[in-house]
């Protein structure tokens, strides 16, 4: 479905491109700061993400950039940050990126971790519909997915990989799988 089709084609904003980040995910990653969210979470620490027209296109030099990023070994893999990754409007675009990493020879074994203000009970019910293929190729290719709206009254910095104590850390196909929330941190 997407395997032919080219990330720069596509209207995806970006804010940045973070390269061997130890903060967003297992090992060293490199991580795509997408615009746009519309949960807006109070005392949010990327508020100038919200605007799904800010940052910059994300044209073919962005691409080639972000993939070669990802080509050393030492890489465990990319995470989807921002802004919501998930957020309608972004999801042709994060489907049409994994699927170009997944379909590389070279990087197909690269991790995808995805932050979104979602819960993995949200995700599931839109997937009910049966009409959002984007969001059901992200969730069988994702690894791991950190869900939920950041809470300022729930925050901890004691968390891994996560601010508030609501958000989950779920590993994406043993959940998807087994029908219930299997995390893969607590």
């Amino acid at each position: 479905m997407m395997n032919n089709e080219n990330c720069s084609d596509i209207s995806l904003r970006y804010h940045d491109i973070t390269t061997e980040d130890m903060k967003n995910g297992d090992g060293l990653r490199t991580v795509l700061w997408l615009a746009g969210c519309e949960h807006h979470c109070p005392e949010c620490q990327n508020p100038i993400t919200w605007d799904r027209f800010g940052g910059i296109p994300f044209d073919k030099a962005a691409e080639d950039e972000l993939l070669e990023s990802l080509k050393p070994d030492y890489v465990s893999g990319i995470t989807f940050s921002g802004g919501d990754p998930l957020a309608t409007y972004n999801r042709p675009g994060v489907a049409k990126l994994i699927a170009k990493i997944k379909n590389s020879k070279e990087l197909a074994k690269k991790s995808i971790w995805i932050y979104t203000g979602y819960t993995w009970e949200q995700l599931l019910h839109q997937l009910k519909t049966g009409q959002d293929h984007d969001l059901m190729f992200i969730i069988l290719k994702a690894d791991v997915i950190v869900e939920g709206r950041y809470e300022k009254d729930k925050r901890d910095v004691t968390l891994k990989w996560r601010g508030s104590a609501n958000q989950r850390v779920v590993n994406v196909q043993k959940s998807f799988h087994s029908g219930k929330v299997i995390l893969h941190c607590n």
